[in-house]
């Protein structure tokens, strides 16, 4: 009994998750091959960057080019899948659960085309107009992760529902032409991670603390940077900067090692928890508008630190009270907010580090665009079990226990 209710949910479940699949790889190849772009580009045609329609008949007309035939091989392929079941599976009715979710995306194709009243408030979702309550989501398909789509990166976020296959593919963020300003710049880390990004498109901007300009290497030439010098507790002098800055990588930090001095302690607090967090709530200021929330972001370097020794108590302590403010602000930030959990790599801050940081940096990049908003580099397997779980239980307790400043 129990067996059978299993497949009988695998096949419905699963048949429902197969034309998802279909749907979304006939969007990547709508977008790779010219035949079935003629027909997808009315699509991108009918919207404005608010979201709302260029013109009702091409709106109309973009349902009969693009979300019918898609439809139709949505419908094939579930169908399909239901003969395999009808062949090898007892209950293959189950499978008809992919027939009957595509029947629904064909007939809200045909109504939206037909200009039924009221067809696209009720089925369009992610298209529709008006301000965005949230940042992009994460395992699933909202208004502003689609908007980018749009009007980010034609040649990402492809999905429609669920986010899977840009996961897979690396397409579920997008750096090319995006500003990124990276902290600690001047740093083993930071150099890998201005390089990393340069090579995924991005604009990158070094703020250090150094007035030597950044100088990488690219290609085998030298590559210069814009650097932007700053200090510790003069947060507030680039806040201008930060205004044209699409993602925020913070990343710089200071090791006291084994001190435990009244200085040590204040410059270990000053330098690596509020440092960070009053640049974080700069740059948070700067998210007003719907674009802003869909392409703004914030990295935080917080370290191993916040779940295993780093034998440095004042550097353990300090990061993971900056990873608990940024677990906090997580919950009522107007953009996505990503953790850098990274293990030893070596560095000036730690010279036996076992990792390299053109390696750790790369990383990073390749978890990002996959967006992963816990992002875990480390030698360490322990971490990956426990960082989550820490995670899960630290935002719970914030969540039940503290309260936004507009339900006062």
């Amino acid at each position: 009994m129990v067996i059978s209710f299993l497949s009988t949910a695998a096949w419905g479940l699963g048949s429902v998750l197969w034309v998802e699949l279909i749907r979304d790889f006939y969007h990547v190849l709508s977008h790779h091959w010219t035949p079935l772009y003629r027909l997808h580009v009315w699509h991108h045609r009918v919207f404005k960057p608010d979201l709302t329609p260029a013109s009702e008949q091409i709106y109309r007309q973009a349902h009969w080019y693009n979300d019918l035939p898609e439809s139709l091989v949505m419908l094939l392929f579930s169908l399909g899948l239901w003969g395999v079941a009808y062949i090898w599976s007892e209950p293959h009715w189950a499978a008809l659960a992919g027939v009957l979710y595509t029947v629904s995306f064909l007939g809200s194709a045909i109504a939206r085309g037909s200009g039924l009243s009221g067809a696209d408030e009720l089925t369009d979702l992610t298209h529709r107009p008006g301000q965005f309550l949230t940042p992009p989501s994460n395992w699933t398909v909202n208004r502003p992760y689609h908007w980018r789509h749009h009007f980010d990166n034609q040649k990402a976020y492809y999905c429609g529902t669920l986010t899977f296959v840009d996961k897979l593919m690396g397409t579920a963020l997008s750096l090319k032409g995006k500003t990124v300003a990276v902290t600690g710049a001047s740093g083993t880390l930071g150099r890998s991670l201005l390089y990393q990004l340069h090579q995924r498109g991005a604009k990158v901007i070094g703020l250090t603390s150094k007035s030597d300009p950044i100088i990488l290497t690219a290609a085998g030439e030298p590559l210069s940077v814009k650097t932007i010098t700053w200090q510790v507790g003069q947060e507030s002098e680039i806040a201008a900067e930060l205004e044209s800055v699409d993602i925020l990588i913070l990343n710089h930090g200071i090791n006291v090692h084994g001190e435990r001095t009244a200085d040590a302690i204040a410059k270990s607090y000053e330098v690596n928890t509020f440092s960070s967090w009053r640049l974080l709530e700069l740059f948070l200021q700067t998210v007003r508008t719907n674009q802003d929330i869909a392409r703004k972001e914030v990295w935080v370097n917080t370290s191993e630190a916040e779940v295993s020794p780093a034998v440095s108590p004042l550097y353990e302590l300090s990061k993971r009270a900056l990873g608990d403010f940024v677990t906090l602000r997580r919950l009522d930030a107007p953009c996505v907010i990503r953790k850098l959990i990274l293990g030893p790599f070596k560095s000036n801050l730690n010279p036996i580090g076992v990792m390299s940081a053109d390696w750790v940096a790369k990383q990073i990049v390749n978890l990002a665009v996959r967006d992963v908003r816990n992002i875990i580099v480390t030698i360490n397997p322990l971490t990956f079990l426990a960082f989550p779980i820490k995670e899960f239980f630290v935002s719970l307790y914030f969540r039940v226990f503290s309260h936004k400043a507009s339900s006062l």
